[in-house]
């Protein structure tokens, strides 16, 4: 630390670090726009020109170090003046559009025009004009004649999202922002770009126009998506959200959110919406009252369990509820006698044993890898700002290693990579497990052949001082994850390293810790969905040709349940399965809690009311407990319900366990075309498949077969061509698409999409020929 002065005051500084951050830490403001405390130095507006004792003329703070007994004056003559003529030129050419403009009321360059502009200008000459530009659905460039060129959006591509899509061309005041030939901006993390613009170039086109921020009340809210958790600000009028921003948590989400974070929002106020409870009655939907619609749910329930037993109902959940609705729902489903609850709705392999699978270590943490192995992941479009914080770590020296099916590229250094059908993934890991036991001199889990990239990734692990082994959302929904698990427990074990699970959705370490899951031999996901005698099914925001890991053989099993209870904040296709359709409250109208990829409890309050007479879901399931006789449902508040679920909340970390004690299976590979299925970052839960700006993006469009270059040779394809894809006697006709990076006998299908929700399961045998 140094010790400099500030305004006549002495302050401590961290030696290195630049002027305007030790500033900003001691309390002191210097304006400025092109600096940002996430991104690199610029230092190209000039705002933030301060004087500096000894210095022949201002100098920027953004770029000048702080050095021991340096003498620093933000608010002399000579500083003012300097910062005034700044102003002076940022405005010559900005079109003072403020009254029309969707910044106005949040403008940096509007609030510090107030402080340093001037009350006439001396610039007579015509003003530059720049055209607008159409970037895609979610990133308004409209009125690029605002840009002051702080280079912000460019620099957070690069250095953030980890892809340039906009850049500055031209010199002078002929200078603009661009993309790269017209191309659109396709980055999932692309809408920050809009909170970084200064002024009002990048706006947000869902929002354009809707409303101004003074307008807007404010309330604190947790993403639904994935498991990162990160902290959002809802903002409402006239109990609509019209827009959500990021709110800034250094320890989950830094001061950035995920497109689908920010923009699935448009779901909420769209025509989809279940707003009153429906009963079929002679095939015939009719809306029906609250109380009659309970009533018959009671009383199905009960007359199954008096017919069948309790063995005969059956509950399914979506990861993305939260952890009141969760608990309620597996105290109903105990309640009863039973023990059928499960919300593993894509895993295959259901023998991992219990214990609460979680990061294995805190999210920021991330940053500070060292060694990092990653298997059996999607990891750009699973886990977006994981995969932000692992670019960080990558960019500082971290040696990211890949065992996976597909060679997606991370936007990042990727040292080593084993890509091979999924089959294939235990002995993969095996390999790197016996390159580790060689390289120790112990014995190896499970046979194994110590290859050029075993040897690779084990001595990359071994020489890490802070190492971790992170198993994807593929590698929790494989056939084979439970060895798939343990060989990434004993390889983290001997190399120094932390196991980790990146976790698929908001709330899948909460719904572990709650219960929602077989204890006492109850049916697993798996068994519920493969049709194993159900009476009844209750289904909380699942929608089975989406969700499951084998859609086709979901779909039969609701069909040939007795009775199906769908509760859903949306149209789905329970129309043609369901016999009561029970409307919930969806995000931001109900209060409740979830627990993130690192065990952070995280709870918040609805933003707005549920729309027409959809109710948030935990006061149906508590008052339908109530109305089947049951104990343990009279709860008044959310927060009642998730102390019940919770209990202590210092106690949940000893519950976070990823230990395993499962033997290693290593089946090889029978070589038949298998079908990898990743979930389209757009397709994963119901409000993204219904927000239309994320519907429209490159990310969303629709679902293409890609095929290896010796399966697209040996049934002579072309561009443009066609597949008909087989799988478990149902098939889908889908675009062909070459993709080298394939092993040979793979064939990747995204599942979650309407064009796939016929085909089977997510990992297996697949026939694909010509259409």
């Amino acid at each position: 630390m140094v010790e400099i002065e500030i305004d006549g005051r002495k302050v401590q500084a961290q030696e290195g670090s630049m002027l305007i951050r030790a500033a900003e830490e001691n309390g002191t403001f210097i304006p400025h726009f092109c600096y940002h405390k996430k991104l690199s130095v610029a230092a190209s507006c000039r705002m933030c020109l301060v004087d500096i004792e000894k210095a022949p003329k201002p100098m920027p703070a953004c770029a000048t170090p702080v050095t021991q007994g340096m003498i620093v004056r933000t608010k002399s003559d000579k500083a003012i003046k300097a910062q005034k003529s700044v102003m002076e030129f940022l405005l010559i050419n900005h079109p003072l559009d403020c009254p029309i403009c969707d910044q106005g009321g949040e403008c940096q360059l509007q609030d510090l025009a107030v402080g340093y502009g001037g009350d006439s200008s001396r610039y007579t000459e015509e003003k530059r004009v720049v055209f607008p530009k159409d970037v895609g659905p979610l990133i308004s460039m409209e009125e690029m004649s605002r840009c002051i060129q702080c280079t912000r959006c460019v620099r957070f591509g690069q250095e953030v999202a980890g892809v340039m899509e906009l850049g500055m061309v031209n010199r002078g005041e002929h200078a603009q922002i661009e993309t790269f030939v017209g191309q659109s901006v396709d980055s999932e993390l692309s809408g920050n770009m809009i909170d970084l613009c200064p002024v009002g170039a990048l706006t947000s086109k869902p929002f354009r126009y809707n409303a101004r921020t003074w307008e807007l009340s404010r309330r604190k809210s947790v993403s639904p998506h994935d498991s990162t958790g990160a902290n959002l600000i809802v903002q409402v009028k006239n109990g609509k959200v019209l827009r959500v921003v990021p709110f800034e948590n250094e320890d989950v989400n830094e001061c950035w959110i995920a497109d689908r974070d920010r923009f699935s929002y448009e779901a909420l106020n769209g025509d989809q919406r279940v707003t009153k409870p429906m009963l079929k009655q002679g095939g015939e939907w009719r809306e029906v009252d609250w109380t009659t619609a309970l009533e018959y749910v009671a009383n199905g329930l009960k007359n199954i369990k008096s017919e069948s037993g309790a063995a005969a109902i059956g509950a399914l959940a979506t990861e993305h509820s939260t952890v009141e609705e969760l608990f309620l729902l597996a105290q109903l489903v105990r309640g009863l006698g039973g023990d059928n609850v499960d919300t593993r709705l894509r895993q295959a392999d259901f023998s991992q044993g219990a214990g609460a699978r979680w990061l294995g270590m805190s999210i920021a943490e991330l940053s500070n890898v060292d060694r990092a192995l990653v298997v059996g992941s999607f990891l750009r479009k699973d886990h977006p700002l994981f995969a932000s914080r692992l670019r960080q770590a990558a960019k500082r020296g971290a040696q990211i290693s890949a065992v996976g099916g597909v060679n997606d590229d991370w936007l990042m250094s990727v040292a080593n990579r084993v890509t091979v059908a999924p089959s294939a993934w235990v002995q993969a890991l095996a390999d790197i497990a016996a390159a580790v036991a060689a390289e120790k001199g112990v014995s190896a889990p499970a046979a194994g052949n110590v290859t050029d990239a075993a040897k690779a990734i084990a001595a990359s692990l071994l020489s890490g001082q802070n190492g971790a082994v992170f198993l994807g959302n593929a590698a929790v929904q494989h056939p084979q994850a439970a060895s798939l698990q343990a060989l990434g427990q004993w390889i983290a074990e001997q190399t120094g390293a932390k196991l980790g699970f990146f976790g698929e959705s908001a709330n899948t370490v909460g719904a572990q810790l709650v219960g929602a899951q077989p204890k006492q031999g109850g049916l697993n996901a798996g068994q519920m969905l493969a049709g194993k005698g159900l009476k009844g099914l209750v289904l909380l925001g699942v929608e089975p040709e989406f969700d499951a890991a084998n859609p086709s053989a979901a779909m039969a099993a609701v069909q040939g349940a007795d009775m199906v209870v769908s509760l859903s904040a949306f149209k789905t296709s329970a129309n043609d399965y369901a016999d009561v359709i029970l409307p919930i409250a969806a995000f931001a109208e109900t209060s409740g809690t979830f627990v993130n990829a690192e065990g952070r409890v995280q709870s918040f309050h609805g933003s707005v009311k549920p729309q027409g007479d959809a109710r948030p879901a935990w006061k149906v399931l508590r008052v339908l407990g109530t109305m089947l006789g049951l104990d343990g449902f009279g709860f008044e508040t959310s927060e009642e319900v998730r102390s019940a679920a919770l209990g202590d909340l210092a106690a949940l970390p000893a519950k976070l366990n990823n230990a395993i004690s499962a033997s290693v299976n290593v089946v090889g590979s029978t070589g038949d075309l298998e079908r990898l299925a990743d979930v389209p970052i757009y397709s994963a839960d119901a409000l993204v498949r219904r927000a239309p700006a994320l519907q429209a993006t490159a990310d969303a469009k629709a679902p293409a077969a890609s095929l290896p270059q010796a399966l697209w040779a040996e049934l002579g394809l072309s561009a443009g061509a066609q597949v008909k894809v087989s799988q478990d006697g149902a098939a889908a006709v889908l675009p062909a698409v070459l993709d080298a990076s394939l092993p040979a006998n793979v064939v990747r299908v995204p599942a979650g999409t309407a064009a796939t929700a016929t085909l089977g399961a997510s990992f297996g045998a697949i026939r694909v020929e010509k259409a």
